[in-house]
């Protein structure tokens, strides 16, 4: 572990209902910015940004969220509600020191980033959704669903667009988590692929899940795959292995089965969930699942959000990987655009 996070020095954070396992770099009195992954991630997808942000001044925190890594992985599929999730960042956000943050999202971690925002505005100097956008009403099938591109997703032949997976998750909860379970190594390295120009426009394999019985079909196991070595660094890509080895993928796949919580939620959230702070929204153009160019799934988000900034990058979903240097300087520029820098 030391090997693949030396220069991101691993902390522990408990409360009587929750550890929290993260990664910390820069200065201990810099402004402070929190970064959280999403799935199947951990903090350390936050690298190459935590290192150039710390060089910048900042004060770089970022987390393994519930159910990953190091931090505390309950049984209980209603453990891994917005709520809940919001609670631990609110908690860690206190433990350390309790200022205003810049707080960075991606996948999942982009929605977590768009709830606490919501419900928690006074710790948010500003917020930076990476990949997923924000929707007011939460990230659930039934606000999902409504916004799919028919042109690619005809609804007689998907009737639930790109988010078939996650219904598959919903109705074969059991087998989607065996099947990634069966090698966790294949597993991952499938799941962190670089995308291209050549997917644009065409439906995303995450439609056909249901039709295929599982996202590996009928083999049930993820087949044999290298990393990509553009992607994690090797060491990283080790660590992230020895994580899952331990946890497995049952947690991490348990954010998908708490939507009516997460909408009931999201109702409570003042003034609409709509948000005061300075958003960015990075876009990966050749993003199959979250692209918000060309369809309406980024309309709420630009409905909710009081000042927006769109940046798109030349790469599909894994953009703190696809993308390190460009997102970087996305968000560096947004920062001095804001007066927001450190």
């Amino acid at each position: 572990m030391q090997l693949s996070r030396a220069t991101l020095p691993p902390r522990t954070f408990s409360t009587p209902r929750h550890t929290t396992h993260y990664l910390e770099s820069g200065p201990h009195d810099g402004p402070l910015m929190i970064l959280l992954h999403g799935w199947p991630e951990l903090g350390l997808i936050w690298r190459a940004q935590m290192e150039a942000f710390a060089a910048d001044g900042w004060r770089c925190v970022a987390p393994d969220m519930r159910g990953y890594g190091g931090s505390s992985a309950p049984a209980a599929i209603n453990a891994y509600t917005h709520e809940q999730i919001v609670a631990d960042m609110a908690e860690l956000h206190d433990h350390l020191g309790g200022e205003p943050a810049v707080w960075v999202g991606h996948d999942w971690g982009s929605v977590v980033t768009g709830a606490l925002a919501a419900h928690e505005p006074r710790r948010c100097r500003g917020v930076v959704l990476v990949s997923v956008p924000y929707l007011p009403t939460a990230n659930a099938l039934p606000t999902l669903v409504p916004l799919v591109d028919r042109t690619i997703y005809p609804a007689d032949d998907y009737p639930d667009g790109q988010w078939d997976y996650y219904c598959w998750y919903n109705t074969q909860f059991e087998t989607a988590v065996a099947d990634l379970d069966v090698d966790k190594a294949a597993s991952l390295a499938s799941i962190f692929r670089s995308g291209g120009p050549g997917s644009v426009g065409k439906p995303a394999a995450n439609a056909t899940v249901t039709r295929k019985g599982g996202r590996f079909g009928l083999a049930h196991r993820a087949p044999p795959t290298e990393p990509d070595p553009a992607l994690w660094p090797a060491a990283d890509f080790v660590e992230l292995v020895r994580m899952f080895e331990g946890q497995g993928f049952r947690a991490p796949c348990a954010w998908y089965l708490n939507d009516d919580a997460n909408i009931a939620y999201a109702r409570k959230a003042p003034d609409g969930g709509r948000l005061s702070q300075p958003v960015l929204f990075v876009n990966g153009d050749y993003d199959q699942m979250n692209s918000i160019i060309g369809n309406r799934y980024g309309d709420p988000m630009r409905a909710a959000c009081a000042d927006l900034s769109v940046r798109s990058l030349a790469g599909a979903h894994w953009l703190p990987l696809e993308c390190k240097a460009e997102l970087t300087g996305a968000i560096r520029a947004w920062l001095h655009a804001k007066n927001l820098q450190a």
